[in-house]
């Protein structure tokens, strides 16, 4: 912490300027001396000794008081803001830059700080780029130097031209000072001894041994005086000579950095080549790891695809296919940019056939655009060798109405035992087969249809290994999914053994001994089934 700066400052008496911060004094401190200084700026000091920085004298710290008397005369000191136009006493100038100046900013640097204090200090001791007349300003080295700067200002010739005439003046005032003094004294014995003029004649003999002595007592003092004088010369000397030496000093080592930092750019240049050719062989090595990268994430969604499709598994020889972001599905087959999805695997049993289902959304050949297109994949697995083929077991498809009406829409087909696609896979999949035209998209496209709700559609995917008899599907497909697999068994069987008991009931119908025309048959369909006959239909195969 030092004193306080003022715009009024250098008009102020001296005696109120602290000689060490050259600020108005802060918590005033006088020396053994007489001299002031600022409390903080005698606490800053590393030695145990203060000198003054006015006549030079020396007084211990622990001899050191506050001046109470000159703090309260210096109160009336009337003072002018350093940051505004405010003007007043002294003892309220502390109060003003606390409230009005609290983050004072520095005129050089433009650093802001939290307090005056903190800014008074950062420009006595810190800133850089202050602008600070030299030391040697009344030994003729006059030009304004930034803080930064003055050890290189301390090498110019100016400076150094500054030095010696300062030298040389120190020199000729301990020289002149002892003369003066010893021609003081030469006067004063001059008119003593006209004073004491009748004396003297009486015993004038004894007045030349008197004057005689005298004056080799004066020449001895001046002798003294003037070798104390030159001591003091050859010791300002010495410290200007060792200042000297350190500049030197200093002027080889920035002369050593300067060589370094030349030699820098080449030692920098090899780097960045050395950079560069790592960046190259990094580049190299990335670029033979890419298509490696590219396999393994092909192998990553591979393996995921399998992990999602074994939360689906099935081994009863049903699937309950749940297509979720219909929406989007829909569009990308729309635009081709995926015609077709499958389903998850399913299994008739552990160790038997392996099976999915493939939809086109958007149709598939003749049934593009109009119709979506369900077909039946059969897939290579573990246990094929063991196996029955051709494949002929019936595939029945079910779309679910999601609502409680449950108009389901039921479409079944037999494989047909020629085709490729039911015979033993020799790939991971055969060529799919099904039914091209299994529900029109004008009612799937309707707002409001029941078949897809929440973005999500739901389709099953049953092959009977039984024979049930085609009555049957309909009550079988409308069972609550959530039933266990031998409930709905146990349900269908028992609906089975109602219909079968129902017809022996009937009443046989009597025989008519006329003959009567076959009449044209009629093809009964709701819109809730549709059911083909399965003797009839055989499956065709998808065109891709």
């Amino acid at each position: 912490m030092v004193g306080f700066d003022a715009r009024n400052r250098d008009t102020i008496n001296g005696s109120f300027i602290c000689r060490l911060c050259n600020l108005i004094l802060r918590e005033p401190c006088q020396l053994s001396c007489g001299h002031r200084q600022c409390k903080t700026c005698i606490e800053n000091a590393e030695w145990p000794v203060i000198q003054c920085a006015e006549c030079s004298e020396q007084t211990q710290k622990n001899e050191i008081m506050p001046d109470r008397g000159f703090k309260n005369d210096m109160k009336a000191l009337l003072i002018i803001c350093s940051f505004c136009l405010w003007n007043g006493l002294f003892k309220d100038y502390e109060e003003h830059l606390k409230s009005t100046h609290p983050n004072p900013m520095c005129e050089f640097c433009n650093e802001r700080f939290n307090s005056t204090t903190r800014l008074e200090e950062h420009q006595q001791n810190q800133c850089t780029k202050m602008i600070a007349s030299c030391p040697l300003e009344e030994f003729g080295c006059s030009r304004p130097v930034c803080r930064a700067e003055l050890p290189e200002h301390y090498l110019t010739e100016s400076h150094q031209k500054a030095i010696i005439k300062a030298i040389r003046l120190l020199e000729a005032k301990a020289l002149n000072e002892p003369h003066e003094r010893v021609l003081g004294m030469d006067i004063d014995n001059g008119q003593k001894a006209k004073a004491l003029n009748e004396p003297h004649e009486r015993v004038l003999g004894m007045d030349i041994d008197n004057g005689q002595s005298a004056s080799s007592t004066i020449m001895a003092t001046t002798s003294e005086n003037i070798s104390s004088q030159m001591q003091e010369i050859y010791e300002t000397i010495n410290i200007l000579a060792g200042g000297i030496q350190t500049l030197n000093d200093d002027t080889q080592r920035l002369s050593s950095e300067l060589i370094k930092l030349q030699s820098s750019p080449e030692s920098l240049t090899q780097d960045i080549g050395s950079c560069q050719l790592s960046i190259q062989e990094q580049s190299s090595f990335l670029d033979g790891v890419k298509p490696n990268q590219d396999i393994l994430q092909q192998d990553i969604a591979s393996l995921k695809q399998k992990i999602d499709d074994l939360q689906y598994v099935s081994y009863d020889a049903t699937l309950i296919w749940k297509i979720v972001s219909f929406n989007k599905k829909m569009m990308d087959a729309q635009s081709e940019r995926q015609t077709s999805i499958y389903s998850p695997p399913f299994y008739s049993s552990p160790t038997g056939y392996k099976m999915r289902a493939r939809l086109y959304l958007n149709g598939d050949g003749n049934a593009q655009r109009t119709h979506m297109s369900l077909f039946f994949v059969l897939m290579g697995s573990e246990y094929d060798a063991l196996l029955k083929f051709p494949f002929n077991y019936k595939v029945t498809f079910c779309l679910y109405d999601q609502t409680p009406q449950q108009r389901h829409i039921i479409d079944s087909f037999r494989p047909d035992i020629k085709s490729n696609s039911f015979q033993r896979p020799r790939s991971e999949m055969n060529i799919a087969s099904g039914i091209p035209k299994f529900f029109p998209l004008a009612m799937i496209q309707q707002d409001g249809n029941p078949y897809v709700r929440d973005d999500t559609m739901f389709i099953k995917v049953m092959v009977d290994f039984g024979d049930m008899p085609k009555t049957l599907l309909p009550y079988a497909l409308s069972l609550n999914p959530g039933l266990p697999m031998h409930i709905q068994q146990l349900l269908i069987k028992q609906e089975s053994e109602r219909k079968a008991l129902q017809q022996q009931h009937q009443p046989r119908p009597m025989p008519i001994n006329f003959a009567i025309l076959p009449a044209e048959p009629s093809l009964s369909q709701e819109s809730s089934e549709i059911d083909i006959d399965e003797d009839s239909w055989n499956g065709q195969e998808s065109s891709r």
